[in-house]
């Protein structure tokens, strides 16, 4: 393997928390399809029919938003154990939650998919679920394609946990947390690695061992700290310029265990395998000490993305939030 990849902070970038908007359903809750009124623990973010899609790590439920008018839909997957689609601690249940916690989507001609991905942070969390433009879902039990990143220790480390995933020129690039544990005389990995979507898709069309796809340019990186807490990355999404990331600072145990969130960070990667990052701040310049799980750039306007704020309390709406980019953030693509 080569060296990490350094990303530094950069005090001439800037990231400020504009607005936040609590993420509810427009429709409310609905008690047969096991729905609650809010958005819950909103995971990552892809723009999918002109609407940003969100993934949720503890409701089986795709949230659609209008960012322009607040709309808020909820198209549901597939009912988990015992046709329930909450999960959490309070209902004693959590440990049947899909977790998905990455997610991307693919134009195939004048549709479009959205592919959400479990964090593979468990045997129970390796499913793939895949949406289709008129919200039909079915979910794929992927657990040939999770044991295979589990294997590549150099992307896994001590634990596996996908929290991030973008499609950039025909491959799929997926982005280890490195939150967890020591296991195995492994450390915890901040690290990415590619798989060809015509492979990934075949393995999902065909699920048969032969099929599963290896990963490949492997990368690993250090982010940084904030506040004495290691950065690792929660989602990714890609621009012209780099890979945009979202790091959080969690004091965690593990991979499955929720921490004290200290703070987080928007950083880039550049295709030249650089790094930068800045904390995110609120207007008033005080740091935003909260856990950032996902983010997706505004379409049309340079210098603003959306990202969303996840509480890990499942009766507090997640927070979508735009956020404002100073500084050199996209500098011209180095060859």
């Amino acid at each position: 393997m080569a060296a990490p990849i350094v990303s530094a902070r950069d005090p001439s970038l800037s990231a400020t928390l504009l607005s936040r908007r609590e993420l509810r359903y427009s429709a409310g809750a609905d008690e047969a399809q096991d729905r609650p009124a809010h958005v819950r623990a909103a995971s990552s973010l892809a723009w999918f029919g002109g609407r940003i899609a969100a993934i949720q790590d503890d409701a089986n439920f795709v949230a659609l938003i209008d960012p322009e008018t607040g709309q808020v839909d909820a198209w549901p997957l597939p009912a988990g154990e015992g046709g329930l689609r909450q999960f959490d601690d309070l209902r004693g249940n959590k440990r049947f939650k899909l977790d998905l916690e990455a997610c991307f989507s693919v134009g195939l001609g004048e549709d479009e998919i959205l592919v959400a991905l479990g964090s593979g942070s468990s045997l129970r969390r390796e499913m793939v679920a895949v949406i289709d433009a008129y919200g039909q879902a079915r979910l794929f039990q992927a657990g040939g394609l999770y044991a295979r990143l589990r294997a590549e220790k150099a992307f896994s480390g001590g634990e596996l946990n996908v929290e991030g995933a973008v499609l950039v020129d025909g491959r799929v690039r997926l982005f280890n947390r490195g939150n967890g544990a020591w296991r195995g005389g492994e450390p915890p990995r901040n690290a990415s690695g590619e798989i060809p979507w015509a492979e990934f898709e075949a393995y999902l069309r065909g699920g048969v061992p032969q099929a599963v796809p290896a990963l490949r340019d492997i990368l690993q990186y250090e982010l940084g700290d904030l506040r004495g807490s290691k950065l690792t990355f929660t989602d990714a999404a890609a621009t012209a310029a780099g890979l945009l990331y979202t790091a959080a600072a969690e004091d965690s145990k593990d991979a499955v265990s929720d921490g004290v969130v200290t703070g987080s960070a928007l950083g880039i990667l550049d295709y030249a395998k650089a790094g930068r990052w800045i904390e995110l701040r609120n207007p008033d310049g005080g740091l935003v000490a909260e856990k950032i799980e996902g983010l997706c750039p505004a379409c049309g306007r340079d210098g603003l993305i959306y990202v969303v704020v996840d509480a890990d309390d499942p009766a507090r709406p997640s927070i979508l939030g735009e956020v404002e980019l100073r500084g050199p953030w996209f500098l011209p693509l180095q060859m």
